[in-house]
């Protein structure tokens, strides 16, 4: 990411109220700590980011595999903090929809003063010879959160279908309706964004075997992209297609992420918002010994100058600038020394409650890019820390070998603490944060958090 978008996502933050003192505020991967959501398509509407995911629980009685009753929306103004709007649609509120958890990948659009929502679903429809065959729903609403109320039937004569994407053309205003079904297929919508304007049509020029799922297509400076997941063998890579029109024909161009190891699925979304693009996708973050609970990532994505997409890497730190005064959680780490680091969850009974950092070895450290210093007036750094033998950790700048901010000492303690130095340099402005171990010891970090005060001398 360039200084341009550097500066664009700092003023964001700047501008958008508390953002620099949510305790609950995140600005990494995943983005939401307190469920599973998978699935996320990101839509901007009314100068915010949208969340649209699939809602993974634990299955009831025991049962294993993919479980989802209903849908929420979250949003964003900075991609810090996220908002959870709540239930917008529920397989207990939607007539045609057989309950039995099947509430697959959804998205969302806006046309015509209303926002469209669209999902599949198991139905209630016994025209083939097993019940429950998947369908794709409309629930229509006047703001981008809802209320939502769903149609009495999924759109009519509509195939046996998952995972409905729609594009609008900002061409002409016309919507087409991506799905699959073994394969991808699009079809024209009438402008009542309820019906088929025609048959639904085979997107060939596509791999053969493994479109399991998850279209997603967008249209940038007059092209096309078709965006779906890929079964490559033992988990599904992003890749896409582009054509002219949205119809087709389209040309295969690459992958925009390898496959991830250990999670099967990856479904995402593409959005532009703040003139920087984002890759939206999932992992098991939260799950990990459990693949269908899964929870929602994003990273930077960029394209070439000629219109062609650079492979996104996952990363654990995610987007956005994180204010030094929050509680930065180093675990989401930008770089890791080769030796003596190990990042496990504080509580493993409690996922949500987080990741730890575990230093051991001499001059072990974890670098978190883009910490916002403000203008050189903070004092002091607390840091919530533990250690079996005592020690003391250093809070550098920019990089493992950088100037040194704060010497940090941390007693011996089977309790977590919150310990605090002040500062020996004062930084300003936008930096790389260092946390790294002078001396061979024992020394758990839960986060480090800068401070406008000056800390006290005890004895």
């Amino acid at each position: 990411m360039n200084i341009k978008t550097y500066k664009k996502l700092l003023l964001l933050a700047l501008t958008s109220g508390s953002v620099f003192f949510s305790p609950a505020a995140r600005a990494d991967n995943p983005l939401l700590m307190d469920t599973f959501a998978a699935d996320p398509t990101a839509r901007v509407f009314e100068g915010e980011i949208y969340l649209f995911p699939s809602h993974d629980i634990v299955p009831p009685g025991g049962r294993r595999g993919f479980c989802m009753e209903d849908y929420h929306a979250y949003s964003s103004k900075n991609l810090l903090d996220w908002t959870d709007h709540g239930v917008v649609v529920s397989q207990t509120n939607v007539a045609w929809v057989n309950p039995n958890y099947g509430m697959w990948a959804p998205d969302c659009v806006f046309k015509n003063g209303k926002y469209y929502f669209y999902f599949p679903a198991n139905s209630k429809d016994t025209s083939t010879r097993r019940q429950g065959v998947q369908r794709v729903g409309v629930a229509v609403a006047d703001r981008p959160f809802g209320p939502y109320v769903a149609g009495t039937n999924y759109i009519p004569n509509i195939p046996p279908s998952i995972d409905p994407g729609v594009l609008i053309d900002p061409k002409d205003g016309s919507a087409y309706l991506y799905y699959a079904m073994n394969a991808i297929f699009v079809v024209k919508l009438k402008d009542n964004m309820l019906e088929m304007a025609n048959e639904p049509m085979l997107i060939t020029n596509l791999p053969t075997k493994g479109l399991v799922e998850g279209p997603f297509a967008i249209e940038r400076k007059g092209r096309y992209y078709l965006t779906f997941p890929h079964d490559v063998g033992g988990g599904e890579a992003l890749e896409y297609a582009m054509a002219d029109n949205p119809l087709g024909p389209y040309t295969m161009k690459g992958t925009i992420m390898d496959k991830n190891p250990g999670c099967w699925t990856d479904h995402h979304s593409l959005v532009e918002y703040q003139g920087q693009w984002y890759l939206f996708y999932h992992y098991k973050d939260l799950s990990p010994h459990d693949d269908a609970r899964r929870s929602a990532r994003a990273d930077y994505l960029t394209f070439n100058d000629d219109g062609t997409i650079q492979k996104v890497i996952p990363t654990l730190r995610g987007v956005g600038i994180c204010d030094a005064k929050r509680k930065i959680q180093i675990d989401r780490y930008s770089a890791i020394s080769q030796q003596g680091v190990a990042v496990s969850f504080l509580d493993p009974t409690n996922t949500f409650a987080g990741w730890k950092v575990a230093l051991t070895e001499q001059d072990a450290f974890v670098q978190y890019d883009r910490v916002e210093f403000g203008q050189a007036t903070l004092k002091s750094v607390k840091v919530r820390a533990r250690s079996a033998t005592g020690g003391a950790i250093e809070v550098r700048l920019d990089k493992h070998d950088g100037p040194v901010l704060a010497k940090v000492e941390v007693p011996m303690t089977a309790d977590w603490q919150e310990v605090s130095a002040n500062l020996t340099t004062v930084p300003s402005g936008l930096h790389n944060l260092v946390v790294a171990l002078p001396e061979k010891n024992d020394v758990e970090v839960d986060w480090v958090s800068f401070e406008e005060t000056t800390t006290r001398a005890t004895r």
